[in-house]
């Protein structure tokens, strides 16, 4: 699903915050309904909206989920600027703007009755679990599923209630790993592309989903095609500096595409030849 010219795209609608959750320090999710009482937007798994907060600034942030009853919007933020700061700020009752939704996403349906590996790192989750929770939704359509999530220490582990319930099901495979840890932590320790290769699946029946800061994609990529999956199979999801969403700006111009709206998924096989090169 891409973006479009709407007045979506224009023009920031008025939504309140219903829910105020920390995840983790510097990190919140809110819950966001339309402050107008009627139905708001409905993003597909892998889009984002533009956050704005009143005084502070615009950014773009992924839906991380619905609310459990549909009604509400769901984006999980991390404090690192001063308009990430204005939002994770926000207390329940107060009103942000929202543009979008935007951009493409994860291509959930159509790869029904393949394999699934999903690879998250860190923050990399948030984007990834509107997917999850539809392929669980729908666990009957697809074969083997396996998720494997890094972030740097135990304290990093990003929904962590949700992952154990994800554990204690019989139909998922979830590993967790660290970059490093102390004598409480009894898993495994090392980045998380090293655990696609220990895993078992079909690669000629594999659809691979990739979510995280881009060294981690382009290596975790890289070890997929090395257990044969092809790179047509591999979709990753990239974020860069969107300012418009809709490709006007230029800010977010990786190669010849505008991430904003060709992405943020793209098919491995489009941007493997840009992902090996610095500048861009």
């Amino acid at each position: 699903m891409a973006a479009d010219m709407g007045p979506a795209a224009t023009l920031p609608l008025p939504y309140v915050v219903t829910r105020r959750r920390r995840e983790l320090r510097g990190t919140y999710t809110l819950e966001l309904e339309p402050a107008s009482g009627e139905g708001g937007v409905s993003p597909a798994p892998g889009q984002f909206n533009m956050l704005y907060a009143f005084g502070s600034g615009e950014v773009p942030i992924s839906v991380s989920g619905l609310a459990s009853d549909g009604t509400a919007l769901v984006h999980t933020i991390r404090d690192v600027g001063p308009v990430t700061k204005a939002l994770c700020g926000l207390k329940v009752g107060e009103t942000v703007g929202l543009r979008g939704p935007f951009g493409t996403s994860w291509p959930v349906d159509s790869i029904e009755g393949n394999d699934v590996v999903i690879v998250a790192g860190g923050l990399g989750l948030a984007p990834l679990r509107p997917a999850i929770r539809q392929v669980l939704e729908h666990r009957q359509n697809f074969g083997r599923v396996v998720l494997l999530y890094g972030t740097r220490t135990p304290e990093d582990i990003l929904f962590r209630a949700e992952l154990q319930r994800w554990r204690g099901r019989f139909d998922l495979d979830v590993e967790v790993t660290v970059d490093s840890a102390d004598s409480s932590w009894s898993g495994d320790v090392g980045v998380v592309t090293r655990l696609i290769s220990r895993e078992q699946f079909d690669p000629l029946n594999t659809v691979a989903l990739v979510c995280g800061p881009e060294i981690m994609i382009r290596f975790a990529a890289q070890e997929l095609e090395n257990k044969g999956v092809a790179t047509e199979d591999i979709y990753v999801s990239l974020e860069r500096n969107m300012k418009c969403a809709v490709g006007f700006c230029g800010h977010c111009q990786f190669g010849s595409f505008f991430v904003c709206k060709d992405g943020p998924v793209f098919s491995y096989d489009r941007i493997k030849r840009l992902a090996g090169i610095s500048e861009v």
